[in-house]
């Protein structure tokens, strides 16, 4: 299994590394105030996916974050409740002397 993800993962790289270069051409951008850059296709993609990466990322993060604080919080009160101690059983000396239809009274 571990070898399919290799591979896998080396596939990726070397379609992303053939259209890196088969698209290695100068964008210009047209910025506020007539300021342009000029940058390499490819650079201006991954720039891209990362902006509309970060905001899913950190929403996945706080998901995540409140989620394990909701776990840890059961987890804590099934932990007290669970060594909680059981009340004593009355001992059988107590029943018989507190029942007198059982023993009656001498």
């Amino acid at each position: 299994m571990q070898f399919l993800k290799t591979l896998f993962w080396v596939a990726l790289a070397v379609v992303l590394v053939l259209f890196a270069s088969v698209n290695w051409n100068a964008v210009t951008l047209n910025l506020w105030g007539g300021l342009q850059v000029d940058i390499k296709l490819p650079i201006l993609i991954l720039i891209a996916f990362l902006l509309g990466l970060l905001p899913m990322l950190v929403v996945h993060g706080t998901r995540l974050w409140t989620m394990r604080r909701r776990l840890e919080a059961h987890e804590r009160q099934v932990a007290v409740s669970s060594y909680a101690p059981a009340p004593p059983a009355p001992a059988l000396d107590e029943r018989v002397a507190t029942d007198s239809k059982v023993w009656p009274a001498a």
